[in-house]
């Protein structure tokens, strides 16, 4: 029998959504009586909260759990949440030595689940139980300037290339009443930026009322300046969402809205259920609605049976929105999804030069945002020290990082002017502060 561990350190990999349940199992561990260890090498539990959405991602963790052994032979409880352990189950524990294996849906069962492999052996729960983990959680406590709050779970669209479906489930909108709750939790913790997270946050849906309903019951929360929401689907965004950019002060003017490709021969293969044309006029009335908003987005690469042409029109779907920043990767083969059987696979050198071409033109888009910004006021939320002596750092409206050097605290939201862009950030000074 192994001594029940006295300190947890959670490492978290992936989305956002990894990062809202990192803190809530940290919560769950301190509510134990715990102690959060500043990193692995010092804890007596290591949490490792996983992403499966790339192959890369997956063997990550099977590294991660061989640097967790010390030099001298010993190693610290191991527990494997998030999507690997979703997916691989039981199997996790067959290549590597770990001690609790927990998936997403059941993360608020571990305390548990350590104390049962503090006892010996493997302990196990990759159930997707009808009830709510959320109700198990405990109450948020102290949270920073800025925090993450989940309203929706899993995904109904089963794209050809996606775990999700099989990690997370299917989509599963929380009660308004909860999200309104936590969300009041948040703020009272320290938080005056609020991000709700989910696979297609903008599925969210209670009684006929939507994401929009929601961020304007928000909106009226006292001490909250901002909102945020990511990630969405073109299929789920609404007249209602995109008026509420023009009409909710505190809904920041920055949309998330993944694409994936410019190709519509590419996009039906992917099962994306829109179009370059049919994305191209949400963008249209989302820009009519709010003219100063920043827009993201998500490209995947190297699909299969990708031709140039097919690449080409990615390119100029990049050119013709003009991205403030935009994620992109190469395609890469999940077991279990419809696009891992399919042929024509595009040959790795391919893949990896359309990568390069493609980061370079987001790249493009991105510096020419950034230099946009030049001369302009806006305010800033200020969340961390910078590296040089009197340096913050925080987030603009659009989710640009922006340095200055102030006597303002974390927490203040300062009024500056943007004096220089670089390719990844802003330098501004202090015009105006508003106290935390």
């Amino acid at each position: 029998m192994a001594t029940p561990p006295k300190t947890y350190h959670v490492k978290s990999f992936g989305c956002q959504m990894n990062v809202y349940d990192g803190e809530r199992m940290g919560e769950l561990m301190a509510r134990q009586g715990m102690s959060v260890a500043d990193d692995a090498a010092s804890a007596d539990l290591v949490v490792l909260n996983t992403c499966h959405i790339r192959e890369k991602a997956t063997e990550k963790v099977y590294s991660e759990i061989g640097r967790l052994r010390r030099d001298d032979g010993t190693r610290p409880m191991i527990a494997v949440a998030g999507c690997v352990a979703q997916a691989e189950g039981a199997e996790i524990a067959r290549r590597a030595k770990v001690d609790v294996v927990v998936g997403p849906q059941a993360y608020h069962n571990l305390p548990d689940l350590v104390s049962k492999a503090a006892k010996g052996g493997l302990a196990l729960d990759t159930d997707m139980p009808a009830a709510s983990k959320f109700g198990a959680l405990p109450s948020r406590r102290r949270v920073g300037p800025s925090a993450f709050l989940t309203v929706q779970e899993g995904c109904d669209k089963f794209c050809t290339y996606c775990v999700v479906p099989y990690t997370r489930g299917a989509e599963v909108s929380r009660p308004f009443d909860a999200i309104v709750d936590e969300a009041k939790a948040l703020v009272d913790a320290g938080a005056k930026e609020i991000t709700l997270l989910g696979q297609n946050v903008n599925a969210w849906e209670e009684d006929g009322r939507g994401l929009d309903a929601l961020i304007r019951a928000l909106d009226r929360i006292e001490g909250l300046a901002r909102i945020r929401y990511t990630t969405s689907h073109p299929n789920d965004m609404t007249q209602g969402l995109i008026d509420a950019h023009a009409q909710v002060e505190t809904l920041m003017p920055y949309l998330h809205l993944p694409v994936q490709s410019g190709s519509d021969r590419i996009l039906k293969a992917m099962n994306r259920s829109h179009s370059r044309d049919s994305y191209l006029r949400i963008l249209d009335r989302v820009r009519a609605a709010r003219p100063d908003i920043a827009l993201s987005g998500d490209f995947i690469v190297g699909f299969p049976g990708e031709t140039d042409q097919d690449f080409e029109d990615t390119l100029s779907l990049v050119a013709d929105v003009g991205y403030a920043h935009a994620f992109s990767f190469k395609y890469s083969p999940r077991p279990g999804t419809p696009a891992a059987d399919m042929d024509d696979a595009v040959e790795a050198h391919v893949a990896d030069e359309r990568l390069q071409r493609l980061q370079a033109a987001i790249g493009e888009g991105q510096a020419a945002f950034n230099a946009h910004s030049v001369g302009r006021r806006c305010e800033i939320l200020l969340e961390r020290k910078g590296r040089r002596p009197g340096q913050l750092i925080g987030k603009s409206p659009w989710l640009q990082s922006v340095h200055l050097v102030t006597d303002a605290a974390i927490g203040d939201i300062v009024t500056v002017e943007i004096e220089s862009a670089g390719p990844n950030s802003l330098a501004g000074v202090e015009r105006v502060r508003t106290a935390a």
